[in-house]
């Protein structure tokens, strides 16, 4: 079977270097030398300052929160996000006690339609989290700019936006934090992992605090805090994929565009301004219909290929988020999506595959 998605596995050989220093050194956890590399490493590659790693990419939300303070009053709390996205944007503000009130997207882009923001705005509303949808650039203009106007934080759930650029910069310099998550999955992963980029110092360093406990010495306890550390295996990992980083993305932008050559004409496909320089982390299509996208998705597994319906739901439908409101647009483009098998090892003939399916059943 044809996963819709693969690990980027890095050198063993290099891996199990980085593991004898670990077990030579005996520093597996509470800031190690690797994660301090990673840090480093990971700042001069993506071209930001205040990155700080933690153990996975929801924490990363849930830190980012109550740094800024979105979270962690006891008074009814609001946040402005998209219902079209991985569960866990919404689920961690509603876990740090913050209500997700959803905000349809555009019918383009898939992104955070910052036009009905605005509107949405009650004296509850703390923060807008946008998510920069399979790595394409929410209107982070318009929505900074919302952010200023009204006097909420813009928390960037950014985790599918590694390495991506906007207008010649790192689209993770926008907001007041942007997360990333080093799910398996990912791009760039660490096994599990995730970061957040602040925007300034001192938020980073209250952060800092956060993820240890609220330890800040030996009979010291500055903050309520988790346990959200990155541990040094995982800094391994992260150190080893970075190393092939341009490797992957060259095999990965190769089966991107070709699958654009193939299915662009009968199928759409995102959005994306021309200032952007993407990942190819993703390779979503919308069919004309649920009903359509339904048999193709059936068609390809029992032809031995997994697509996935990401992200379905819409979540203003998911019964434990407690959403009052349908969003028309959202609800729309999830029903009719697909995600296709996209990895650096996906051969050309397996791809051809997958295009020859879809075309086939589309003619049907």
């Amino acid at each position: 079977m044809i996963p819709v998605t693969k690990p980027y596995l890095p050198s063993r050989e290099k891996l199990d270097r980085y593991i004898d220093g670990i077990y030579e050194g005996q520093w597996l956890t509470n800031n190690g030398p690797l994660v301090q590399e990673l840090t480093r490493r990971l700042e001069e590659y993506l071209g930001i300052e205040n990155l700080l790693l933690v153990s996975n990419g929801t924490l990363a939300l849930q830190i980012a929160y109550r740094a800024l303070g979105i979270s962690g009053s006891e008074a009814p709390a609001e946040a402005i996000t998209t219902p079209f996205t991985f569960v866990a944007t919404a689920s961690s503000l509603k876990w740090a006690g913050v209500d997700p009130l959803f905000v349809d997207i555009d019918a383009e882009t898939w992104c955070l339609d910052p036009a009905l923001v605005e509107s949405a705005i009650t004296p509850l509303t703390r923060a807008i989290v946008p998510v920069h949808v399979f790595g394409n650039a929410c209107d982070v203009e318009a929505i900074d700019e919302l952010g200023r106007q009204h006097g909420l934080k813009v928390v960037y759930d950014a985790s599918h936006a590694f390495g991506i650029t906007y207008k010649g910069e790192s689209l993770l310099k926008h907001g007041d934090a942007a997360t990333l998550s080093f799910h398996a999955t990912k791009l760039f992963h660490t096994g599990e992992g995730g970061a957040i980029i602040f925007k300034r110092k001192e938020d980073l360093e209250r952060a800092k605090k956060m993820i240890n406990f609220g330890i800040t010495g030996p009979e010291s306890i500055e903050e309520v805090g988790i346990n959200a550390k990155m541990n040094e295996f995982q800094a391994a990992m992260g150190l080893c994929v970075l190393d092939e980083m341009e490797e992957n993305l060259k095999a990965r932008a190769a089966v991107w565009h070709r699958y654009e050559q193939a299915l662009s004409q009968i199928l759409q496909l995102q959005a994306k301004p021309e200032a952007l320089d993407y990942n190819y982390a993703y390779f979503p299509v919308v069919f004309e219909s649920e009903e359509q996208a339904v048999r193709v998705l059936d068609t390809l597994k029992e032809n031995g290929v997994l697509a996935r319906r990401y992200f379905y739901p819409s979540l203003e439908n998911v019964a434990c988020l407690n959403s009052q409101l349908e969003q028309p647009v959202s609800k729309d483009i999830a029903s009719r999506i697909l995600c296709l098998p996209i990895y650096a090892e996906l051969a050309l003939e397996v791809q051809s595959h997958v295009s020859h399916v879809i075309d086939a059943e589309l003619k049907a």
